[in-house]
């Protein structure tokens, strides 16, 4: 449970610290639902140093991160079809070095790939937030890092 957008932030931060590049991520989540603001804290925890923004009206932003990595982040709620974004994220998810996160990505099912991880947040009546993160097995450095989150945070 995260109270604030802070605490959504927070353990975004720690995924973002164990990711390698080549992790896919999509989100599942209402409007406001935190999606932004999880990407913020993956972002700060990949050590970007931009201002983190939704492209909802740009479809795809690229962000350099610590070391070779980048951040991918794309956001497909005003589309209809993905027309040339589906080639465009493709793409992205070819470049080991990057880490794609995904907004509204029931447009592409297809093109993302089996193995990813899943975030589902969900607003509760107190405004807090319900996140679960759904780790694929070929995600486990991301397993123990937020098992060990967890630990901590209880």
């Amino acid at each position: 449970m995260c109270k604030t957008a802070t605490d959504t932030q927070a353990l975004a931060a720690v995924i973002g610290k164990a990711v390698k590049g080549g992790e896919v991520i999509t989100f599942i989540s209402d409007l406001g639902g935190g999606k932004t603001a999880f990407v913020k804290g993956l972002a700060k925890g990949m050590g970007v140093t931009d201002i983190i923004q939704s492209p909802t009206f740009t479809i795809s932003q690229i962000h350099k991160a610590a070391g070779d990595r980048e951040l991918h982040h794309f956001d497909f709620y005003r589309l209809d079809d993905p027309g040339i974004m589906s080639a465009e994220l493709s793409e992205s998810l070819e470049q080991p070095n990057a880490v794609v996160a995904i907004e509204w990505g029931d447009i592409v099912h297809s093109i993302i790939p089996r193995d990813h991880l899943e975030v589902a947040l969900a607003v509760q009546s107190d405004d807090s937030r319900t996140i679960s993160v759904t780790v694929p097995k070929k995600y486990e450095h991301i397993h123990a890092v937020l098992a060990n989150f967890k630990k901590g945070d209880a």
